[in-house]
């Protein structure tokens, strides 16, 4: 039976995907962004600041990786999006599992861990995806409300597009993607407040269907996805 979930739990379910995919994504660009700044640039991090309009703040290469990863008080960062998802889990104990909140605290963990030590700094970091792996199978594994996935995987692929968008992807992941979130937004229930925007829904079809040149209308792309549940007037 779906419909039963409280207007505030399902906001905290839709930005919990959000943000714990947040974390994940960003933490794979950084990975990617990191070896070609080993390799190429260091100074190609601002190329991936652009991606979100932000300017350089930060001077070098190495405190462009540490306040990505660690400081809390960075919006974009990896550490300010695991608190974000961990105060949601928290409060959605009872609908996520105790189970699923403990990899989000295990993910925490070992974050603390990586910051203490910052040796290799990315790769002291690979046990955090895996306790992201884990916190999406205990969601799998752990919950029978349709509702409640629904509204975690709208968050998750919302996210993911978003990021994939801002970082341009090849254009076949985003498709990808895409289905996956179209797949998820048709079974949202029509009494809570993520009910898809048809015209914007399809806004961002067209602009997918264009393929490679998607990145012509990338900002369109963006505000698309943004306004993808505001209600029709």
């Amino acid at each position: 039976y779906m419909g039963v979930i409280s207007i505030e739990h399902s906001d905290r379910l839709f930005w919990l995907g959000r943000y714990t995919e947040r974390v994940f994504t960003t933490l794979k660009a950084l990975e990617k962004q990191y070896d070609s700044m080993i390799d190429d640039d260091p100074m190609l991090y601002t190329e991936f600041l652009q991606n979100f309009g932000l300017d350089d703040t930060y001077g070098n290469m190495q405190n462009f990786v540490s306040s990505f990863l660690f400081d809390k008080t960075n919006p974009y960062s990896v550490a300010y999006s695991l608190e974000k998802a961990y105060d949601n889990g928290i409060v959605l104990r009872e609908n996520i599992s105790s189970k699923a909140l403990s990899f989000l605290q295990l993910a925490k963990d070992t974050l603390a861990v990586a910051f203490s030590s910052q040796k290799g700094l990315l790769f002291s970091l690979l046990p955090l995806e895996d306790s992201l792996f884990a916190f999406w199978g205990c969601i799998n594994e752990y919950i029978y409300d349709d509702e409640i996935i629904t509204l975690l995987m709208c968050g998750k692929y919302v996210e993911r597009l978003d990021l994939y968008f801002r970082l341009k992807y090849d254009i076949k992941y985003i498709k990808l993607e895409f289905e996956r979130l179209c797949d998820y937004l048709k079974r949202v229930p029509e009494n809570t407040s993520y009910r898809y925007n048809a015209k914007y829904l399809n806004d961002l079809s067209e602009i997918i269907d264009i393929k490679e040149n998607y990145t012509d209308r990338l900002n369109d792309a963006i505000k698309s996805l943004g306004n993808l549940f505001l209600k029709e007037k």
